[in-house]
């Protein structure tokens, strides 16, 4: 199972990042104690400390991920998917190569990446998510006045026609949010650096709209207010007070064990797929053993030799030791504090969803509905370690339910 230092590991290489309160789940004392340190920090940040060591940044709902940069065993500009940090990386340099690999909307997406990311003077290597193409854009009526939007995934995003802004897009080619830079003396050798200005450093081309992930509140909206800034902070003494309760073993094995780590994520995924919270913890902890125990009995069940059961229930018998009667309430103690910090991440996103920027809106086959942003990600003073601020019980359903449209349905 991966400890929370190898999921910061793997995050400095854009492969992982987990959930800011999955982090307890995840990383046991240690992981727990970060969460936090980094909860403490974005609330002084919000608070007007500019010093304070945490960034954030706003997750933009684009697709699909797009590589971008100069190849430094050759020289060469390309565009890529993923695999760029392969040992035999895939990269797409000519309109052949894309040709080769990708069909339909994807291959002209690409090619429209290639010619037009290749006029902004990109140096070394960014990623970031398609927006749109000049395809994708539309005008169309939002209370009352014409947008332009564009709808990559299922967040819809819609700027005034006559901005100044939605004019520069409605001319432009393509759009491109960036939010990680690469360096390194090889591809399969070079490392991210999460939350700096990108697209400040590159050329401003009439073809091509591209904007970074920092967060930006120019408005001062999302400014903690006094009274605010006491009640997080009381919310914080809480779970710290909460945190040095817990048993550091039990909450250890969540970590390290990797098939009851897994069965745990799995477990709270469902719940939040299902629009649910942990909120009691009793019936939680007594919902999460059944489900493991069904789990490992369903596996058992289609095992066909006697040995091959076996395997199973030791699977389970392992993934459940730490349930014994006397570590219920040790446990109990854990997801309560998981779920306190939940409370205190949406008092964060509640603040931030405040910033108005390009709009972001949800389709209906009734029409638009007003939604907030993806999400955001904190960022540490080095730009490496990174946890996601999401709300996602709205953006599970807005995923999975039936209800919204999505870009790619036509």
């Amino acid at each position: 199972m991966k400890s929370y230092n190898q999921y910061i590991a793997e995050a400095a290489q854009n492969l992982h990042m987990t959930h800011l309160e999955d982090a307890v789940i995840d990383g046991g004392v240690t992981g727990t104690r970060n969460v936090i340190n980094y909860i403490r920090n974005i609330r002084d940040m919000l608070s007007g400390n500019t010093s304070a060591p945490v960034s954030l940044t706003t997750k933009w709902d684009g697709a699909p991920a797009i590589f971008a940069g100069i190849d430094p065993s050759d020289g060469k500009f390309f565009v890529a998917k993923k695999g760029v940090f392969n040992k035999t990386p895939k990269l797409y340099k000519t309109n052949k190569e894309i040709d080769n690999d990708l069909s339909g909307d994807l291959n002209a997406k690409f090619k429209t990446a290639l010619s037009e990311l290749s006029k902004i003077g990109i140096e070394g290597v960014v990623q970031g998510d398609f927006l749109y193409s000049k395809s994708d854009l539309k005008t169309e009526n939002i209370d009352g006045e014409p947008h332009i939007t564009f709808h990559p995934n299922t967040i819809v995003y819609a700027v005034p026609k006559s901005s100044d802004l939605g004019k520069k897009i409605s001319n432009s080619e393509i759009g491109v949010v960036w939010h990680t830079t690469y360096g390194g003396p090889t591809l399969d050798k070079m490392s991210a650096s999460f939350g700096q200005a990108i697209s400040t450093k590159l050329k401003d081309v009439k073809s091509v709209w591209h904007v970074d992930a920092t967060f930006k509140d120019i408005s001062g909206t999302a400014t903690f207010t006094a009274e605010e800034n006491k009640a997080i902070t009381a919310m914080l003494s809480e779970a710290g007070s909460m945190f040095r309760k817990i048993d550091a073993k039990i909450l250890n094995e969540f970590g390290k064990n990797e098939d009851l780590n897994q069965k745990v994520n799995t477990y709270i995924n469902s719940k939040v797929r299902d629009g649910q919270r942990i909120g009691a913890v009793k019936p939680f902890v007594l919902g999460l053993q059944k489900y493991i125990q069904d789990y490992y009995k369903k596996q058992a069940d289609a095992r066909k030799t006697p040995a091959g059961k076996k395997v199973q229930m030791d699977k389970a018998a392992a993934a459940l030791s730490v349930f014994s009667r006397q570590n219920i309430r040790k446990i109990e103690e854990i997801f309560a504090l998981y779920d306190k910090l939940v409370d205190i991440k949406y008092v964060i996103i509640n603040k931030l969803n405040k910033v108005q920027g390009i709009r972001t809106l949800l389709k209906t086959n009734k029409g638009f509905e007003v939604t907030g942003q993806e999400g955001f990600v904190a960022i540490d003073q080095y730009g490496t370690n990174a946890l996601k601020i999401v709300d996602r019980l709205e953006f599970s359903k807005a995923n999975f339910s039936p209800e919204y449209i999505k870009g790619w349905q036509k």
